[in-house]
């Protein structure tokens, strides 16, 4: 296994990354928004590159990374699947990334887009660092913001050493086995409870969670200020999700964006046993077959 990054502690503030920007070891920062319209009627889902709203206002220094085309695999019928690790560690290359590399993640939305390639790259041993907040803390502190196209060219780099992923991922049958009780583990959903109850459209085909899912809403892990809540709080409301639950927790939601998200809130509570549904519901509500729980005032 190559040198891992020396950063272990995921998050990093808005204040501590504009002091690091002037100084000749400042980390690379991407910004991975990906712009993502409500559901107007249930299946209406439409992605779009964020770079646009990178060109308006931007990390000074930062780069777009669009995740339409890269860190992801472009051809899974699924939105945003996982890359096989050699074209992860291919695009990686690409972005100038080396072992050594201080990678800062941010997005212009509620951080799960950066908790996606957080987790990603944390999947392959890459230990990077998401902006607290995002682009909206840093806006709110009045720090220097960047407009247009002027973004670093990094030279590529020589792929990273690394073959494959760590046990951080659950797939279809996985997610079975949890329901039909043959094999150990917890299914949680990060779905807010409106979208879990399938009280709220869906970008999916069907409303609902799978059967024996608990609710662990990603947004209620963070605070007014859009950053992840204190430590105590983070465990307090795992503790209060989690209650009894068998490891692995595998999180889940629409199409595994926001379940990393919840991942990071429960890393920061000191959770590690965690798998991500990669398919999430896009894949499980696309097969009428697989069931799905609606409750009381929920069904469409």
């Amino acid at each position: 296994m190559y040198k891992l990054s020396s950063v272990a502690w995921p998050l990093i503030q808005a204040e501590e990354l504009a002091a690091l920007l002037g100084e000749e070891s400042a980390p690379v920062v991407l910004d991975v928004t990906v712009l993502l319209a409500p559901a107007r009627f249930d299946g209406d889902y439409r992605p779009a590159s964020g770079v646009s709203a990178w060109r308006e206002a931007h990390v000074p220094g930062s780069r777009h990374v669009d995740l339409l085309a890269v860190l992801s695999d472009g051809g899974s019928d699924l939105h945003f699947s996982r890359p096989r690790v050699g074209q992860l560690v291919e695009d990686l290359a690409g972005l100038g990334i080396t072992a050594d590399t201080d990678v800062v993640l941010y997005d212009q939305g509620t951080t799960t887009w950066a908790a996606r390639v957080w987790w990603l790259l944390r999947s392959i041993g890459f230990h990077a660092r998401v902006l607290d907040g995002g682009l909206a803390r840093w806006r709110t502190l009045d720090l220097p913001v960047a407009v247009g196209d002027d973004a670093p060219v990094r030279p590529a780099a020589a792929p990273l050493d690394v073959t494959e992923y760590r046990p951080a991922w659950a797939d279809r049958h996985d997610a079975v086995a949890i329901v039909e009780g043959s094999a150990p583990g917890t299914l949680v959903c990060a779905l807010a409870p409106a979208q879990f109850s399938g009280a709220e459209q869906t970008r999916y085909s069907r409303r609902g969670h799978i059967p024996g899912s608990r609710n662990l809403s990603a947004k209620s892990l963070l605070d007014e200020t859009g950053r992840l809540r204190p430590v105590e709080e983070l465990r307090s409301l795992a503790s209060a999700a989690l209650a009894g639950a068998d490891d692995p927790v595998v999180l889940y939601c629409g199409g595994g964006i926001s379940a990393c998200l919840s991942a990071l809130g429960l890393v920061l509570a000191g959770h590690h046993d965690i798998r991500i549904y990669d398919g999430s519901l896009e894949e499980w509500t696309a097969d009428p077959a697989l069931p799905l729980v609606t409750l009381p005032g929920g069904e469409p």
